[in-house]
């Protein structure tokens, strides 16, 4: 299995050696028309044809192209050879970058790209095409998948409309990472464009050339994707390529319902149905996109807590509450991912909200994060979706290492999977996790991607940063907490040395969280620990009627929890918070009415939940007259 993440092409290592550069004569500014580029078809002949050069992609091995005077086509004098590393090559991930011009070419004479390559083994080179010009790379087209062999053969680019080639100056690009592991080396020669009349019956197509029908919110923006030209070659063969969104031209059946601008971006304007399609030229694409109203997805009504952490200590990616660090992207549309991202307001707080989410990448690239100083990461996040045992939600973050890009085999990463009862439909649910949880993070001096994905296809954020706890005095308590004095026969004991507690009782179920769970001993004294908060349960062994009962008591205690919150629950679930004051100054011991978490049904209580952040130590928790 090949696994290639090519990420910012603009990050370019350039081999001056081979830079040429071609300018125009002056000419008075006064007189100037339209620019007349040469019609020079030629991109690699035996050499570097007049003006081109090449520049790596980031995270690949800068020097994996050379010229080779010994293996070329038909005994020519020289060929482009490309040597792709090995899985883990400290050099650079792949191979991969773009050979370009400095002023542009009138390529509008010639209907393909044509080359001839070979490679020591059989293979699949990943991506090969023109267009990319380290610019806006307005005119791609690209071959994903080029199976390739140790014989030389004659490859096709069918350009999809010529016309379009008036300036071009991304001449040709390729990227290719080891297979199996292993790297290999490939051969590309004698790469020109050509006008060939055995190029025929060219077809276009958008969405992949399916008519597709689609629900949509007003104001909801749509991308239309699946952009491709199709040719019958020489060869008899047709050959499908992926066109960029410049070959086409867009058009809404009815454009106060929805309008489409030259990107293929779709706006809904007003509820209704419209249909979008395109042409290149004045050919008809295949495919059809039919939007119909849609009813609209709850969203909050409230914004989230606002976060209380001093502005120092926090490296913030999203939050009203802070100063941002750049982030590259909140959704790199990897392939595969169906979500779509919105950016909302409510109650003039700015909000994401992620439609159709399996999964999305988040990335900040381009600005990696040290965040070596920083001890928590926390997410808010909202959903209206059902919320059931199985369903998850997951949060992944991902280090490049020292070298500052994928690859190379220094990434680190790890995913956190959260579930109910800390995951509620309907409720800002704050997740806080110490980054010491994500234990498969080995590295933090380099944070380059944050990945969410789960079962939940509609999802809002908020406040998404990283955070230092605050330090200085005692980190655990060094006496015991204070000894209850009710009678036994006006207490029901969930955890306590001073009375019997309830039979059954799990300190410790498994319900996805990060928390370490330990009993250890203060002064002979039994006392629960939570290491690393970030939700806990504990499960009765059976129903407790508490309706007669007045609290809920407990103490606690903690030097560095921010965010502490108690919950009852009984079968639905039902659940209501009491959120704590933290963090203490020794033992707190709290008694908690019951009336306040209501509408808990107090005859068949079941469990107790802890959510938060930070290190807890809790003793006596029990139900009391």
């Amino acid at each position: 299995m090949k696994v290639l993440n090519i990420k910012n092409l603009n990050r370019i290592f350039f081999a001056g050696a081979l830079s040429i550069f071609v300018m125009a004569c002056e000419r008075d500014v006064t007189d100037l028309g339209t620019p007349n580029y040469p019609a020079n078809p030629e991109v690699f002949i035996d050499g570097f044809s007049g003006g081109l050069n090449y520049a790596a992609f980031g995270g690949s091995v800068p020097t994996a192209f050379q010229i080779d005077n010994k293996e070329t086509h038909n005994s020519s004098s020289a060929s482009m050879r490309f040597e792709v590393p090995d899985a883990n090559d400290p050099r650079g991930a792949y191979a991969g970058g773009t050979f370009f011009t400095g002023s542009g070419r009138n390529l509008s004479s010639f209907n393909v790209l044509t080359f001839w390559a070979k490679a020591s083994k059989s293979a699949t080179i990943d991506i090969v095409g023109f267009g990319n010009d380290l610019g806006v790379n307005k005119s791609t087209v690209s071959i994903s998948g080029l199976a390739v062999n140790t014989n030389w053969k004659k490859y096709y680019i069918p350009i999809p409309d010529p016309s379009k080639l008036t300036a071009e100056r991304g001449m040709f690009f390729y990227s290719e990472g080891p297979e199996e592991g292993k790297g290999y080396t490939f051969w590309i020669d004698e790469v020109r464009f050509e006008n060939l009349g055995t190029i025929a019956h060219t077809k276009y197509y958008i969405l992949d050339g399916k008519t597709e029908t689609k629900e949509a919110e007003i104001n909801e923006k749509i991308q239309i994707t699946g952009l491709k030209t199709s040719a019958n070659l020489p060869n008899g063969v047709d050959q499908t390529v992926d066109a960029s969104v410049a070959y086409f031209t867009f058009s809404s059946s009815n454009e106060e319902i929805a309008t489409v601008n030259e990107l293929g971006e779709v706006t809904i304007i007003s509820s209704g149905e419209a249909t979008i399609t395109a042409k290149v030229g004045e050919t008809p694409a295949s495919g059809a996109l039919t939007i119909k109203p849609a009813g609209s997805t709850p969203g909050p009504t409230s914004p989230a807590p606002v976060p209380g952490k001093p502005a120092i200590d926090v490296i913030s990616l999203y939050s009203n509450a802070y100063t941002n660090v750049p982030v590259d992207t909140w959704n790199t549309r990897w392939q595969f991912s169906t979500a779509e991202e919105f950016f909302i307001k409510v109650q003039n707080d700015d909000v994401i909200r992620y439609k159709n989410l399996n999964f999305v990448g988040i990335e900040f690239a381009s600005n990696t994060i040290n965040a070596t100083s920083m001890t928590h990461f926390h997410l808010d996040i909202w959903t209206p979706d059902e919320v059931t045992a199985a369903k998850a939600f997951k949060v992944l973050l991902v280090d490049f290492g020292p070298n500052n890009s994928f690859g190379g085999g220094d990434d680190s990463s790890h995913e956190l999977t959260f579930k109910a009862p800390l995951i509620t439909s309907g409720n800002w649910v704050g997740i806080d996790v110490p980054l010491t949880a994500f234990s498969g993070l080995t590295r933090r001096g380099n944070l380059a991607q944050l990945v969410l994905s789960g079962d939940f296809p509609n999802v809002y954020i908020d406040n998404v940063y990283f955070y230092k706890s605050g330090g200085g005095g005692p980190t655990a308590p060094t006496t015991a907490a204070p000894v209850p004095v009710y009678p036994a026969t006006n207490v029901i004991s969930i955890f306590s040395d001073q009375y019997t507690n309830v039979a059954g009782i799990n300190l410790n179920p498994n319900w996805g969280q990060a928390t370490k769970v330990t009993e250890i001993s203060i002064q002979n004294n039994k006392t629960l620990k939570y290491e690393g908060l970030n939700y806990q349960g504990i499960e009765f062994g059976s129903n407790q009627n508490v309706s007669s009962f007045q609290f809920l008591h407990l103490d606690f205690w903690t030097a560095n929890s921010t965010e502490l919150r108690i919950f009852l629950i009984s079968p639905g679930p039902v659940e209501t918070p009491f959120t704590l004051t933290v963090p203490t100054t020794g033992w707190s011991s709290i008694d908690i009415p019951l009336t306040a978490f209501a509408p808990v049904k107090l005859n068949e209580v079941f469990q107790i939940k802890m959510e938060g952040n930070g290190d807890i130590y809790l003793d006596n928790i029990l139900f009391r007259k």
